[in-house]
């Protein structure tokens, strides 16, 4: 017969076994971790990652056991990065070209990207499968699918919409492929059909966003129910005193697009771009300034960019592909250059306003096929760049990133944070961002769902680790 007092001791074995944890397959020490939210610094942590997951933190005082120990002294850890507005696009013939893209995200510590829409839809959820089953190396995919346009649209792939009547149909469509947020185009959708769409993402709960018709007000779209605008022209068209007019003289044929931005930009109005931004905060419009690839294509026709050490990752196919905006550059008049250059200028000078307004910021490098020398990965850090020349502080350009997007697909309580049971996509970076936006680019580690890439060879850049790899 067992004793009590043996008993018990079998019992305490059993617990203590049934308790102790195996090993963390990851473990960061003596690493200095930003709170993206705050901006506060806890020197001296031990991360510990299991599962994928971030399992605790606590002082490095004890050795700590594990699989893979990184020395995290003298560095710094944030979550990974979010870019908020890329492409994979190009039909059939770019997919393989399209997926080596991803490892360009992952080598520069993005880990999740929005994709805006393309023409290679059934691809894309393919490499989101296989990415999440841990077959494929890449960052994890919110996309749109198809865009939703007018007839003859701009950009291959997109549904036709040409009456209100069509709408419902093509979000049973989008819903069957399962996307993630709805994305809408302007190229030649009716304004009806345009708030029609709008307001069909409301009712069905779905995450809208998209470029705008001018045929459209801007107030309207947000009061439909727009979660965030592409690009800052549409902001700028709400931010004219003479909107009203402007729009009617689009819908009666008499301006096109760049006639009817001139007349905005004219127009511009300081007290009616602060009522808009206000109007955006408080329905929680978002938007996604683009600024990079906006200075890059200012500067297409003078920037030589034959050396760029990114185009050796680029495919061929897709290089052709820049070849468009590159002619276009080339060809276009001293006045249009000026032009774009003064508006990008405008662009620029608003962000202030809007982020003191409270409107959320999406940092989005629109990278992609078509959108020439803005390249995956890099462009988002050059996107944080162009955000604190704005007028934003480091954490705040951060901040756009990090904590906006997730909160924008909420997910905020699975990623953003460095803190116990948020996902392990993380950074160790090798000097503090909040001291310089461009330390973001200086990356020791990439931890992508708790599997490490660790660049401790300084002969081998992490870009060409994750290629090799």
């Amino acid at each position: 017969m067992i004793s009590r007092i043996s008993l018990f001791l079998i019992i305490s074995y059993l617990a203590i076994s049934c308790t102790t944890q195996n090993p963390a397959e990851v473990v960061i020490t003596d690493t200095n971790i930003i709170d993206v939210e705050t901006g506060e610094i806890a020197e001296g942590k031990t991360i510990e990652i299991r599962d994928g997951k971030i399992a605790e933190i606590h002082n490095s005082d004890n050795a700590i056991d594990g699989e893979n120990i990184i020395d995290g002294s003298g560095k710094y850890v944030i979550p990974g990065l979010w870019d908020m507005h890329v492409h994979f696009r190009g039909g059939d013939s770019l997919i393989t070209e399209n997926k080596n893209l991803l490892d360009l995200f992952i080598a520069n510590g993005v880990t999740t990207v929005r994709d805006a829409g393309g023409d290679i839809t059934p691809a894309i959820l393919e490499w989101e499968k296989q990415i999440e089953n841990g077959e494929l190396l890449g960052p994890q995919i919110f996309t749109s699918g198809p865009k939703l346009d007018g007839s003859d649209p701009s950009w291959a792939g997109s549904i036709e919409l040409t009456s209100v009547d069509q709408v419902s149909a093509a979000f049973d469509s989008l819903e069957s492929l399962k996307v993630d947020y709805v994305k809408l185009y302007d190229s030649t959708i009716p304004a009806d059909v345009y708030l029609a769409a709008v307001k069909e993402a409301e009712k069905r709960g779905l995450k809208v966003t998209g470029h705008m018709p001018f045929t459209v007000d801007f107030n309207e779209a947000v009061e439909a129910g727009l979660d965030a605008t592409e690009h800052m022209y549409y902001v700028l068209k709400g931010s004219s005193s003479q909107e009203e007019k402007i729009t009617e003289a689009v819908r009666q044929g008499e301006y096109g697009f760049w006639a009817a931005l001139t007349e905005v930009i004219e127009t511009y109005d300081e007290q009616t771009a602060q009522k808009t931004y206000e109007q955006m905060a408080g329905s929680g419009t978002a938007v996604v300034p683009t600024l990079h690839i906006g200075k890059v294509l200012a500067q297409l026709n003078e920037e030589d960019h034959s050396g760029d050490k990114y185009l050796d990752y680029i495919g061929e196919g897709i290089k052709e592909t820049y070849q468009g905006r590159l002619q276009a550059a080339k060809s276009q008049s001293q006045e249009a250059t000026q032009r774009r250059r003064n508006l990008r200028k405008l662009f620029v000078d608003m962000i202030p306003d809007i982020h003191n307004a409270g409107v959320n910021i999406l940092a989005g490098s629109d990278s992609g096929p078509y959108n020439s020398f803005v390249y995956p990965g890099i462009s988002l850090h050059k996107e944080l760049q162009e955000l604190e020349t704005a007028g934003l502080t480091p954490l705040e350009a951060l901040q756009t990133s990090v904590i906006n997007g997730p909160e924008f697909f909420g997910v905020s309580d699975e990623y953003g944070k460095v803190r116990p049971n948020y996902v392990a996509d993380l950074l160790l970076l090798n000097g503090n961002p909040l001291d310089d936006i461009e330390n973001t680019e200086d990356i020791h580690t990439v931890i992508v769902e708790g599997e490490p890439i660790i660049n401790d060879d300084e002969s081998t850049s992490l870009l060409e680790k994750v290629v090799k790899r």
